[in-house]
């Protein structure tokens, strides 16, 4: 029992840790090649602008995994985004090499460059197929449409 309360209670100071570090009125550094700023957290919500990789903003609002900021560069460029793509440390731009948000989210997945060259290495995996999918894009208002045609939820909170 007293093993439990332990756990339960460093469970409780790493989450503490982690929501520490985006607060209101705190410093974030894009992390990711572009990112829109938008409306609001929903799906569809209207894009205000978009941000570069390392672009300095300050945290307006928190609410679950998203974050309202300010640009540091444009005081009147405001939006929501996740908080996943922000670093709190600065981030430099470089002329080659920076993360999509896709990469991103795949390295925190444990997708690397290691993982990518072992999978490459099988000989019956197919990633014509794959970068095909990858490809599709959908009209935001098709798929509004598609949605409410539907009498499916539009997902905004």
């Amino acid at each position: 029992m007293k093993k439990l309360f332990v756990f339960f209670c460093l469970v409780l100071f790493v989450a503490g840790l982690a929501a520490g570090q985006v607060s209101r009125g705190g410093t974030l550094f894009v992390s990711i090649r572009t990112v829109e700023l938008k409306s609001g957290t929903g799906w569809f919500a209207s894009t205000r602008g978009r941000l570069n990789y390392g672009d300095r903003v300050t945290v307006i609002q928190v609410s679950g995994k998203f974050v309202e900021v300010r640009s540091a560069t444009n005081t009147s460029l405001t939006g929501w985004t996740a908080s996943a793509n922000f670093s709190t440390r600065p981030v430099v731009a470089g002329t080659t090499g920076t993360a999509t948000a896709s990469e991103v989210a795949l390295a925190g997945k444990g997708f690397n460059q290691e993982v990518e060259d072992s999978f490459r290495s099988q000989q019956n995996l197919n990633y014509a197929d794959v970068d095909r999918v990858e490809a599709i894009t959908v009209d935001m208002n098709a798929l509004r449409r598609f949605l409410e045609e539907g009498r499916l939820s539009l997902g905004d909170n």
